[in-house]
């Protein structure tokens, strides 16, 4: 009971004494929580009210872990950024560039060239950690994995790439770099690829320790993630202590990530495009919306009824191929101005348009976009690739280094392209925008609404195709994140009927919030959420990045690829 308390008390100081901490290092202690009230209280609508409420909330978790380092200009970036930046080039560099130079080797290993070799016995290794898991599963299964039992893992490397790039493939791709461009400029898209480039590096360390530090239990099934990395290979260091409170901290920040970037963030720009395309507007509108998507997420998530979500899974790859294609053919369609726009995404990471926060202000753009997207550092995909079939749990980090190569450089830059190619000069809107928001004749455009106007420009009625996507992408994503949150939940408060309901309860909760809210709100809500599980994550793979040396060496000597 005693440790039940302990960890709730930890839970409320995360998520209120440490917003209110932040505000208090601020100049002006009171400054997130001041919301200027519409002139007209009583004309407010539900979706205004739920606005004003979640606001102040949203602001001072973002003021707290986007507080900036204390140096000159352009080098004032959030903490946050610099832990995340500076782990992903140290782990570069560590590694030799294994992003570059293991890039052919991922290639190899992802269709199953290596398979043989890695389901050989090895006498001189033993499977980690068989012992049963601390988390439940859903269904006996480890969540966005497919059941597919196998010998020291339920999923192939191929498969365990396809699920961890369909969870991070969707509105991070289609909102989110068109909010990085709309505030940042082309300019941010530089700093997108690089963010992109180097998160390969980091998705290699987590999901190589994910795969090492992995639960096995009594049936062969498979449970992984920071929390089992942070708190047993710490232990190994003789860091247990840290390794658990790191371990509980991460628990903490998933749960939150889930409500924001799993979940508030996906209902709000889902919302945005159907009350587009359907010219719904004010009052409750948002809200309404909000409630059948909560309703439908509680029948998978609380009612079991699986079928939904198995259509869903079905759909997505095919919605993504489309988007894909339809990325490939506007940028074709203007192939001679392709040139131009990449010279305007260069100069524009340097020397910045006005309007759009100097230099800094791009880098932050391009990094937290990135982060969002690909969670590189945030260390959710460990969860998926630990699952993998295989005795080397380096050969699925070298897998996982596919996955924000194919997310951020090639999906989101290609997203960005169109966007730059549509306002190519400068005739449609400002760069600079507030909130996530630009303004198209007099009129402020999100991130979502954005993308489709770029797509709708050269494929005209692409929109609708696009609102079916978005909406899709939005459901699978939430269904996702509802699972890793619930196994976080269930690490810090038990595993009961009654811990199951409450967190599921809230997760639907958070649908409607995300919903209702505006994009600014939710935005700062989502980043800041989804960054914080940087912190203990990173600092967990920065202590144990030595044994994924050991565990590369030894797949390498494997292999007969040892350099």
């Amino acid at each position: 009971m005693v440790h039940k308390v302990s960890k709730f008390a930890l839970y409320l100081f995360a998520v209120v004494v440490f917003p209110i901490i932040g505000s208090a290092q601020d100049a002006e202690p009171r400054r997130c929580w001041d919301v200027a009230p519409p002139a007209n209280q009583q004309a407010m609508g539900i979706d205004e009210r739920i606005d004003q409420a979640f606001r102040p909330v949203a602001n001072c978790w973002e003021a707290t872990v986007f507080y900036e380092a204390p140096l000159p200009s352009p080098f004032n970036l959030p903490i946050v950024l610099y832990l995340l930046i500076g782990g992903a080039v140290f782990f570069t560099l560590t590694f030799g560039f294994v992003n570059i130079r293991r890039f052919p080797l991922a290639l190899s290993v992802v269709r199953g060239k290596y398979d043989d070799i890695e389901m050989a016995d090895d006498p001189d290794h033993k499977e980690p950690h068989i012992e049963k898991s601390e988390i439940l599963t859903v269904d006996g299964d480890i969540p966005d994995t497919i059941k597919d039992e196998g010998h020291h893992g339920e999923v192939n490397h191929f498969q365990a790439l396809a699920t961890a790039v369909s969870g991070t493939v969707g509105l991070g791709n289609i909102a989110g770099v068109a909010i990085a461009v709309g505030i940042g400029g082309p300019g941010a898209t530089f700093w997108m690829i690089i963010a992109g480039l180097l998160g390969m590096s980091s998705k290699f360390v987590e999901c190589t320790l994910g795969v090492k530090y992995r639960d096995i239990d009594k049936d062969g099934v498979v449970h992984g993630g920071p929390m089992y990395y942070l708190s047993r290979g710490l232990s190994e260091k003789g860091l247990g202590g840290l390794g658990k409170v790191l371990a509980i901290i991460f628990a903490i920040f998933c749960v939150g990530g889930s409500f924001g970037g799993g979940n508030a963030f996906q209902a709000n720009q889902a919302t945005s495009q159907i009350t587009t395309m359907l010219g719904l507007d004010g009052g409750a509108t948002r809200t309404i919306i909000g409630i059948i998507m909560a309703i439908l997420v509680a029948i998978v998530i609380i009612g079991g009824i699986k079928r939904i979500a198995k259509v869903t899974d079905k759909l997505v790859p095919m919605m993504a191929i489309i988007y894909i294609l339809a990325s490939l053919v506007i940028i074709l369609a203007h192939f001679t101005e392709i040139p131009a726009a990449v010279g305007m995404i260069i100069s524009g990471a340097f020397t910045p348009e006005a309007g759009v926060g100097g230099v800094a202000g791009v880098i932050i753009q391009g990094f937290r976009r990135a982060a969002f997207s690909n969670e590189a550092g945030a260390g959710s995909a460990a969860i998926a690739h630990s699952a993998v079939r295989t005795k080397y749990p380096a050969s699925e980090g070298l897998v996982a280094l596919l996955e924000p190569f194919i997310d951020t450089v090639v999906i989101c830059t290609m997203t960005a392209i169109v966007i730059v190619l549509f306002n190519m000069q400068g005739d449609f809107f400002q760069y600079g925008g507030v909130g996530g928001n630009v303004m198209i004749d007099g009129q402020a455009v999100n991130g979502v609404d954005l993308t489709a106007r770029a797509y709708n420009d050269v494929l005209p009625g692409f929109n609708a195709v696009l609102t079916v996507a978005i909406v899709l992408f939005a459901f699978s994503t939430m269904i996702s994140w509802s699972y890793y949150g619930l196994q976080s939940w269930k690490y810090l408060f038990g595993r009961s009927a009654a811990s199951d309901l409450s967190f599921k309860v809230l997760f639907c909760i958070f649908v409607v919030i995300g919903a209702a809210a505006s994009l600014g709100s939710v935005l700062a809500f989502s980043d800041a959420m989804i960054l914080a599980m940087v912190f203990p994550n990173m600092i967990g793979l920065l202590l144990l990045f030595p044994r994924v040396r050991e565990e590369l060496n030894r797949y390498l000597k494997a292999i007969g690829k040892a350099s």
